[in-house]
């Protein structure tokens, strides 16, 4: 397969070979965590395309496949510029050291109308075990512990603890009662075993919302367990 340096056009006309019944997906992100879900994500039988965006050649190299799209750029810039209605794949895989959806969100409403807040820090006292990342991102978690990379997410049981799971992460965030904040959460959908996905519709309904807030915002992704919350201003004017 081809590595691809510019942007070809995804999603209404399909890529070389890739047939109709075969699912597309994006992962952003070809590093550890992006071939990890490629082997993850191709390993179980089904029809699926993948197209992998990374500015690193190598670590596009360790993508290469029959059925796999390699593309050369920053995959924050990819998604902006190529996701839009009628040029979706079915799934995106955010695997990439950022987070995916509000860095897309940031690009798709511009600094204009909205800009990244540093929450204070007794805001912690609202989430699981936070971290925070050095732009002010702050990194949820139910564990305490590094969990499997095969774990299937189950509903009722902790796969580390086998006891019965906290209530799911996705909800807690959007539970939140910040003053002036207002949450909007992306969920996280397992696609295999350790691997965690959304569908375009849920960026488009996220970014409708932050468009027409009246508040400042909280915007998550989460899965069961884990998340990462972006805290965003809306300018007014």
């Amino acid at each position: 397969m081809p590595l691809l340096t510019g942007f070809p056009t995804f999603g209404k006309r399909k890529p070389t070979g890739r047939t109709a019944d075969m699912e597309e997906i994006w992962i952003i992100g070809a590093g550890y965590f992006g071939i990890h879900a490629l082997r993850q994500l191709a390993g179980h039988g089904k029809q699926r395309h993948f197209l992998l965006a990374d500015p690193l050649v190598e670590n596009l190299e360790k993508g290469r496949g029959p059925r796999n799209t390699l593309v050369r750029t920053d995959g924050i810039s990819f998604l902006n510029e190529h996701l839009y209605a009628g040029n979706e794949p079915d799934w995106i895989v955010p695997a990439l050291p950022l987070h995916l959806a509000a860095e897309w969100c940031f690009a798709q409403i511009g600094e204009d109308h909205v800009r990244r807040v540093f929450l204070p820090p007794d805001a912690d006292r609202f989430f699981s075990n936070p971290m925070r990342g050095k732009n002010g991102d702050i990194y949820v978690s139910h564990a305490t512990f590094r969990c499997p990379e095969s774990c299937e997410e189950p509903e009722a049981i902790c796969t580390m603890t086998r006891k019965p799971r906290k209530q799911n992460m996705f909800d807690l965030l959007g539970q939140i009662r910040m003053p002036d904040f207002q949450s909007l959460v992306v969920r996280s959908h397992q696609l295999e075993a350790g691997v965690g996905g959304y569908r375009p519709a849920q960026l488009f309904d996220m970014r409708r919302h932050v468009r027409h807030a009246t508040k400042n915002l909280l915007v998550s992704t989460s899965c069961r367990c884990h998340g990462v919350v972006t805290a965003m201003e809306k300018i007014k004017g």
